[in-house]
């Protein structure tokens, strides 16, 4: 054993860049053997609808439980409807997102947003519905051309991305933008709009609020995937991993609560991603009136032939 009796035998007998070498391996060292983050903030991200304590206690103890593993401060912060949410996934004001289908959809494929658990209240066998009054005289989508549409805000998957992409090729007369899908049915029932698109889940939640309407479904789309837990790209790679492995060592009855299934394995996003980016050149003509489905590029060719 080599006996070293101080930072100037070394020096001497090692010389100064291989001492500065080993100096700097003993604090990378140090710095990847750290037991636990500190991240100085975190920001969970939901989208409550409106449901205020109700669906935000759900997430208050994976919200303390972050805090104490990671030694950071963490906030919750929800927002009322997908357009909302939207604005803050583009800042990247979110580092922990509980996203549904269509704001993950953008997020991951042009956020650049890290998938890491499937959420279990956003079923993977999940479609939108578009919705008429039960004595309604449309007995398909080709009669809903024009005439007035209820649907949600940019970023839901089945009131926004999924019915245009379905009503492809029309004209509709008006489109009504609701903040939440109760009040699609709403303006459905109170013969404001002909029709409105919502989840399927969301309908089945919400119609019997209606007594005095009776709703029936006109259309089912594809399946939609499963809403997903997303990282911010801001958050380091190895920091993104530790914060994957604690939300995974999490209590089962935390991880319940929040609604994040830490055993499953996320869906495949990029054929969704490939439809929600179709449907996006359509976000001027839907609000405009009247709202013409059809891409500008495809309208000029049309008048040229």
């Amino acid at each position: 054993m080599i006996k070293v009796k101080g930072v100037q035998d070394i020096v001497i007998k090692y010389g100064y860049k291989l001492c500065l070498l080993i100096v700097l391996g003993i604090i990378t060292y140090g710095c990847n053997n750290q037991s636990s983050l500190n991240l100085n903030k975190l920001t969970i991200g939901v989208v409550s609808y409106g449901e205020g304590i109700v669906s935000l206690s759900n997430y208050e103890r994976l919200q303390q439980y972050l805090a104490r593993k990671t030694n950071s401060i963490v906030e919750l912060e929800p927002t009322y409807n997908e357009l909302q949410a939207l604005e803050q996934i583009q800042r990247k004001n979110w580092s922990i997102v509980f996203a549904p289908p269509g704001l993950a959809a953008i997020a991951i494929g042009q956020e650049l947003y890290t998938p890491i658990f499937p959420l279990e209240k956003i079923s993977n066998l999940e479609r939108s519905v578009i919705v008429v009054k039960a004595d309604s005289d449309i007995g398909k989508l080709g009669d809903l051309s024009n005439q007035t549409i209820a649907l949600g805000k940019r970023g839901s998957a089945a009131s926004y991305y999924l019915p245009l992409y379905d009503l492809y090729g029309l004209t509709l007369a008006k489109v009504i933008f609701a903040s939440t899908p109760k009040q699609i049915l709403q303006l459905i029932s109170e013969g404001k709009v002909k029709s409105g698109a919502l989840a399927e889940y969301e309908y089945e939640r919400h119609h019997k609020d209606f007594p005095n309407t009776k709703f029936r479904i006109l259309h089912k789309s594809r399946w939609i995937p499963a809403g997903v837990v997303l990282l911010s790209p801001d958050i380091e790679s190895n920091q993104q991993e530790q914060i994957k492995t604690i939300m995974i060592e999490a209590p089962t009855d935390i991880a319940a609560d929040a609604g994040y299934i830490p055993t499953f394995q996320v869906p495949d996003y990029q054929e969704f991603i490939k439809l929600v980016n179709k449907v996006q050149p359509l976000e001027e003509q839907v609000r405009q009136t009247p709202a013409t489905l059809i891409i500008q590029q495809e309208e000029r060719e049309s008048s040229e032939n």
